[in-house]
């Protein structure tokens, strides 16, 4: 794992970062410099997605996590697909003191119908790892405790890939994950957007809303 530079005073709120599977903290790049204009310091962190389990993963980014959340400010997750996941089971673990809540983009909380088309195939498990096998829908619902802290779920409309977006997921999907598997029982509010799976972390209206959601509470109505 790849600790990305901290950014930010030590005064403004912190938010930790997490990319989605085969990504890389770049991925976070727009959105991290979204977050830094709007007063909130940063954590980027690149983590090892494809070579262990979604627990195993929370425990690795754990380090990097538990100095930046030192600081006596509230302490927020922003996450793009399984990066959700990933924090998760986190703070089911390893929960801050001074948690304020998550805004995730585009994770699968119900699990991808596509992870279930895929996992038997030898390429995908190559590919994707431990991780990308638990990301079936037969996996994720009721796998994390309840949600007790503020979850906002930003999910996507468009899709890239016409043969997952109009044959293999539920309509509406962002080509990766539906609309109605991003919904999380307990969550505090939920938005749909137009953009596809991979385009989430850089839409100009998912970043607004997730810097509304972080200040506010809750996302923009409209």
């Amino acid at each position: 794992m790849h600790e990305a530079p901290r950014s930010g005073d030590a005064r403004c709120p912190g938010v930790v970062l997490l990319h989605g599977i085969a990504r890389t903290s770049a991925s976070m790049a727009r959105l991290e410099r979204e977050l830094k204009a709007s007063g909130f310091a940063t954590l980027n962190i690149d983590y090892a997605s494809r070579s262990k389990s979604i627990a195993a993963l929370a425990d690795d980014i754990h380090p990097a996590v538990t100095g930046f959340a030192q600081r006596d400010v509230p302490l927020y997750f922003v996450a793009h697909s399984m990066g959700g996941l990933v924090a998760r089971a986190y703070i089911a673990r390893y929960r801050p003191a001074r948690l304020a809540g998550i805004v995730m983009l585009g994770t699968p909380n119900g699990g991808s119908e596509v992870a279930d088309l895929l996992s038997g195939s030898r390429l995908y498990r190559a590919f994707y790892g431990p991780a990308g096998l638990e990301l079936t829908t037969a996996t994720w619902p009721d796998a994390l405790p309840a949600l007790d802290y503020p979850v906002g779920v930003i999910a996507g409309n468009r899709f890239i890939d016409p043969v997952a977006g109009l044959f293999v997921l539920p309509k509406p999907n962002d080509g990766r994950v539906s609309v109605q598997s991003t919904m999380l029982a307990g969550m505090t509010g939920h938005v749909v957007v137009q953009a596809s799976h991979t385009g989430l972390p850089r839409h100009a209206i998912a970043i607004e809303q997730t810097i509304t959601f972080l200040r506010e509470g809750r996302f923009r109505a409209g």
